[in-house]
Parts: C-alpha cells; sequence; structure tokens
C-alpha cells in the first residue's frame, strides 16, 4: 500500500492545489480532511467531491461544530479569552480542533505525516504544526503553500494549467475566516491597507445602516 498523507481541505485554491502538489512532491496518496466548524459558504459534500476531483484517493467530512462549541468555545468563554483583550479568538480556537482530527484519521487510516494550507507569514502554520507534534509527535507536518511560496497568482496559474475544478478571483484583497463562533477580516496581502468593505462581515450589518437610532 502506498503511503499516504492527510490534508487539512477547506475546498478553497491553495489547499486544492497542494493535493496536486503532494502528490508529485512526496509521491503519496493524498486523503483530504474536511472539518467543518461552522463556517458555512459551500455545502461539505460539494467541498469533499472538489476534493475528489483534484486528486485526493478518499475525502474525509467531519462535522465539529457541536464539540467545538462545548468542548472550545464554552471553555474559552468562562476564561474571557481574547485575542489581545479585543476580540473573540477564532483562528487560535479552531486550528487545534482541525490539528486533533488530522492526527486521529491519520492513525486511523495509516497515514504518516498530515498537510495544511497554511503560508509562511501568519500564526497559523505555528498552531496546526505545534498542535499535531503534541497530539501525534510520530506524525510530520507538511506546508505545501509555505514551502513553495505560493503566491495567489501562481496558485490560479496552476489550477488552470491542471484544469482544477474550482473558480478562481485575483480581485479580492481580503481573506475571511470564519466559525460558529466568530469571523475575522484581514488583508490578503500585506500591500493592501484601509478599512476592509463591509460585505466581509457575512453574519452582521453596521450599526448606522440598520438602524433608525443607534442603540445606547
Amino acid at each position: 500500500m502506498a503511503e499516504r498523507v492527510v490534508l487539512a481541505y477547506s475546498g478553497g485554491l491553495d489547499t486544492s492545489v497542494g493535493i496536486g502538489w503532494l502528490k508529485d512532491a512526496t509521491g503519496k496518496e493524498v486523503v483530504a480532511l474536511a472539518v467543518d466548524v461552522g463556517q458555512g459558504g459551500e455545502d461539505m459534500e460539494v467541498i469533499r467531491q472538489r476534493a475528489l476531483d483534484c486528486g485526493a484517493v478518499e475525502a474525509v467530512v467531519v462535522d465539529a461544530k457541536d464539540e467545538f462549541a462545548d468542548d472550545y468555545i464554552v471553555p474559552a468563554l468562562k476564561a474571557n479569552a481574547l485575542y489581545q483583550k479585543r476580540y473573540p479568538l477564532v483562528s487560535g480556537l479552531s486550528r487545534p480542533l482541525i490539528a486533533k482530527h488530522l492526527a486521529r484519521v491519520a492513525h486511523e487510516l495509516g497515514a504518516n505525516s498530515v498537510a495544511h494550507g497554511c503560508t509562511g507569514k501568519g500564526n497559523d502554520q505555528v498552531r496546526f504544526e505545534a498542535a499535531v507534534a503534541a497530539l501525534a509527535p510520530d506524525l510530520t507536518s507538511i506546508a505545501p503553500v509555505r514551502d513553495l511560496a505560493l503566491t495567489r497568482d501562481k496558485a490560479i496559474v496552476y489550477a488552470n494549467e491542471h484544469d482544477l475544478p474550482i473558480e478562481q478571483s485575483k480581485k479580492s484583497p481580503y481573506s475571511i475566516d470564519k466559525n460558529v463562533w466568530a469571523a475575522r477580516s484581514r488583508p490578503a496581502s500585506s500591500r493592501t491597507r484601509g478599512t476592509g468593505p463591509s460585505r466581509t462581515s457575512t453574519s452582521t450589518r453596521r450599526t448606522r445602516t440598520c438602524c433608525a437610532t443607534p442603540p445606547r
């Protein structure tokens, strides 16, 4: 049986491209793992099928919304956990849970490595890799996007060249991370300046646009 790597799969551009890169660079079969923490958007079955269409030998979907709420959000609420005492933890809460399921599925399927789609400029790479190292030190972590220094433009070119079934645009300069607990928007590039557009707030409206008299 060929060696396997389990990839934390979001259904987006980077991890879709990552499937092909992992196959080519490591020679391993790629298993895609999509963990539902309430991020919304596309149906998880659509995401699962996309992973298969992009070359994964198997695609696993885990509904972790209740687990996330009970075991992560509630304790964070009790601890009044805020990032820099300003806003609720978003990625910081969900990444260890995803890493937990990465390690579990890797062991169940006999994989000897896991992979994620994080870049080299943020904290997510550390969150994934530190959690995996603590939970399953026998597993190797691979970061195709970081290791390739993959830009969005390069990823789009790769997706087009390999006819990957994913629609992408170069237009949006913002990255949105959302789960059942909170949502966060930030510039996708260090060159982006200014306040993000209101459309990045997918679950709320600004007070001045929805209320005749702002609440006191």
